[in-house]
C-alpha cells in the first residue's frame, strides 16, 4: 500500500506521501533513495506491528543504529503509533546502554547489526526488553527487521495521540536522565507542529533539500530532520560528518538548508582554501548552528565564506527556553545567541532574585512546554522556580536589546564538538582506580572541538604522577565508558580545591588551569 491509499493518520504525519509519493524523502550518503511513498508505507507497517504486539499509547521503543534511512522510518512509526522513542547513542557501552533501556522502561529494542554493543544487550543485561528486532543481520534471540516488516499489518489508526522523543540527558548523579513530555494529539496539519515552525525560521519549506550531518541519536538532529520530513522536503543523510563529504553533498545535491555544530565549521574552514572554494555552495539559503559556543572568529569566517545564511539558536534537550538570531542581528550583537521566541527569559541570582540588564546569572525560562525528568522528581524540583519557570543551569546575561549572551555551561557540562559530556561519569570511574585519591574532570578550551575533557588527578602516591600513569588512567576509563566521555588529557596535582564540606570548587580549579598555574 502506497501513496493516497495509506491510513489517514499516516498521511497526516507525512502528507507528501499523499500528494507526491515518488518524491525523494531521504537520500543516503551512498545515493540510496527512499521516496515518501516508501517511507510512509514502511512506517505505517511498523506502527501497525508495534500496536499489534500490545504496545499502547506512551509505551517505549529504543532505537540503536547508525545514520541510515531506516532509522527515520522507525522513529516515524513510533510517532504514528503514539509511542515514545529513545534514541540510544551508538557509542555507549553495555552498562550505559542497559541503564537507559531499564530506566526508560523500553519494551522493544530495534538495533542495527552494525552497532556491536547490540549483541551484549541480552536478557541478562536488558531483562525488560520483550522484543529484539535486528536491522541488517541475523542473530540468535533477535527477529529480522525485514521479516517483521514483511508480515506487518498497516496502522489501524486506533489512537488520536502522537508519539514523541524520550531524550536522555544527565542527572545529578552523572548518569543519564530521561526527559519526557506528555503526549499530545497528532497535529492536523504540518503547520500545527511546533517543530515545523522552528525549521521555518531558517526558511525550510516543502521544496528544500536539507543536509543532516550529525548523529540522529542526538535530540536536535532527530527533531529537526523529522520536522523537515513533515513539511515534505528532501533530507540528505550523512552516515558521519566529514568536511569534504559535506561540501561535496551540498554541491552535488543542491542542498538549501542544514544544521551544524561549530566544530564542523572549524573542520571545513581548515581545509586548504583552494579545496574549499572549489565547491559550488550557491544553493545554500539558510543553515543553523547550536549545541556549543561558536567562536566569534569562526562565525565571521563562515559568514564571509557562505554569506548571510548562518543562523544560530540556543535551547536544550528539555526545551527550557529558546532563542534565535539571524546573521544580520548577530553582526550587530556579536557573540549573542539571540532573543527569546517561545517565552520570556529571566536572569536571576542564586537566591532567585531577578538581576538588572547586563548582569550575569542563572537563566530561567517562562512558558516552557511541560516536561519531567523520568524517575527523578528531585531534579524536577531543583530546576523549577516558585513562579513555575524552568532552568537547565545555564548562566548568561541579557543585553539592553534583549539579546542573550551565554557565559558558562550548565552544571559544568562539557560540550566537545557539539556532543554533551557529563564530567561526573568519568570522575566516578576514575575515582574507582585504587591509586587515585581524588579526581575532577572539567572542560578546557580547544581550537578544534571547542572544549575537551581534562582530568585533574591527585594520586595516592605522588611518585605515580607522570605519563605512564596518565596512560593507565586513560585506558581504565576507556574500558568502562564510551571513549567520547573519557578525558583527552590527564593532569596531576598535589590537592584539589575543596570546601570544608568537601564540595569541589571547580570554577577555581578551571581558572587556575587557564592561568597555567594548575
Amino acid at each position: 500500500m502506497t501513496g493516497p491509499g495509506l491510513p489517514a493518520a499516516v498521511l497526516r504525519a507525512l502528507p507528501r506521501a499523499a500528494t507526491e509519493p515518488d518524491k525523494p524523502a531521504v537520500i543516503g550518503e551512498d545515493g540510496t533513495v527512499v521516496t515518501y511513498g516508501r517511507l510512509a508505507d514502511r512506517a505505517s507497517r511498523l506502527a501497525g506491528e508495534l500496536r499489534r504486539r500490545g504496545l499502547g499509547d506512551g509505551d517505549v521503543v529504543a532505537v540503536l543504529a547508525e545514520n541510515l534511512p531506516v532509522y527515520l522510518e522507525v522513529v516515524w512509526a513510533c510517532r504514528i503509533a503514539a509511542l515514545y522513542f529513545v534514541t540510544v547513542n551508538r557509542s555507549l557501552g553495555t552498562a550505559e546502554a542497559a541503564h537507559i533501556l531499564a530506566d526508560s522502561g523500553a519494551r522493544v529494542l530495534i538495533a542495527s547489526a552494525a552497532v556491536p554493543v547490540h549483541a551484549t544487550l541480552t536478557a541478562e543485561h536488558a531483562p525488560g526488553i520483550e522484543h529484539r528486532i535486528l536491522i541488517g543481520g541475523q542473530a540468535t534471540g533477535w527477529e529480522s527487521y525485514a521479516d517483521v516488516l514483511a508480515a506487518a499489518p498497516h496502522f489501524a489508526g486506533d489512537t488520536a495521540q502522537e508519539g514523541d522523543l524520550l531524550q536522555y540527558s544527565s542527572g545529578t548523579t552523572g548518569r543519564p536522565k530521561g526527559i519526557r513530555r506528555p503526549l499530545r494529539p497528532a497535529p492536523a496539519t504540518a503547520g500545527d507542529d511546533m517543530f515545523t515552525f522552528l525549521v521555518g525560521l531558517i526558511g525550510v519549506d516543502g521544496d528544500s533539500v536539507y543536509l543532516c550531518p550529525a548523529p540522529l541519536h542526538h535530540s536536535a538532529p532527530i527533531i529537526w530532520t523529522m520536522a523537515v520530513l513533515r513539511l515534505g522536503a528532501t533530507v540528505v543523510l550523512m552516515r558521519a560528518f566529514e568536511p569534504r563529504a559535506a561540501l561535496r553533498l551540498i554541491a552535488e545535491r543542491g542542498v538549501t538548508h542544514g544544521q551544524f555544530v561549530p566544530t564542523m565549521f572549524v573542520r571545513m574552514l581548515r581545509l586548504p582554501e583552494a579545496e574549499r572554494t572549489a565547491y559550488d555552495l550557491s544553493s545554500l539559503r539558510g543553515v543553523v548552528h547550536a549545541a556549543a559556543p561558536c567562536p566569534v572568529a569562526v562565525k565571521h569566517a563562515m559568514l564571509a565564506w557562505w554569506g548571510p545564511v548562518v543562523h544560530e539558536y540556543w535551547s536544550s534537550s528539555e526545551g527550557a527556553g529558546f532563542t534565535f538570531i539571524t546573521p544580520e542581528e548577530w553582526l550587530a550583537h556579536e557573540g549573542s545567541v539571540g532573543r527569546p521566541l517561545l517565552g520570556p527569559l529571566h536572569v536571576c541570582d542564586a537566591d532567585g532574585k531577578e538581576l538588572p540588564v547586563g548582569e550575569e546569572g542563572h537563566i530561567w525560562a517562562e512558558n516552557v512546554a511541560s516536561f519531567a525528568y523520568l524517575n527523578d522528581p528531585g531534579k524536577d524540583a531543583e530546576t523549577t522556580s516558585p513562579e513555575g519557570w524552568r532552568s537547565v543551569g545555564d548562566i548568561g546575561r541579557l543585553d539592553e536589546d534583549g539579546y542573550l549572551h551565554l557565559t558558562d555551561r550548565a552544571s559544568f557540562m562539557i560540550i566537545s564538538g557539539g556532543v554533551n559530556i557529563y564530567p561526573q561519569e568519568a570522575e566516578n570511574v576514575l575515582a574507582e582506580h585504587p591509586r587515585v585519591l581524588d579526581v575532577a574532570v572539567l572542560g578546557l578550551p580547544d581550537d578544534d572541538l571547542g572544549e575537551i575533557a581534562v582530568a585533574v588527578v591527585e594520586p595516592v602516591d605522588a611518585a605515580d604522577a607522570g605519563p605512564a600513569f596518565a596512560g593507565e588512567l586513560t585506558a581504565w576509563c576507556a574500558s568502562r565508558l564510551a571513549r567520547y566521555k573519557c578525558p583527552r588529557r590527564v593532569l596531576f596535582t598535589d590537592a584539589l580545591p575543596r570546601t570544608d564540606t568537601g564540595k569541589l570548587r571547580k570554577h577555581e580549579l578551571r581558572a587556575s588551569l587557564l592561568r597555567g598555574t594548575g
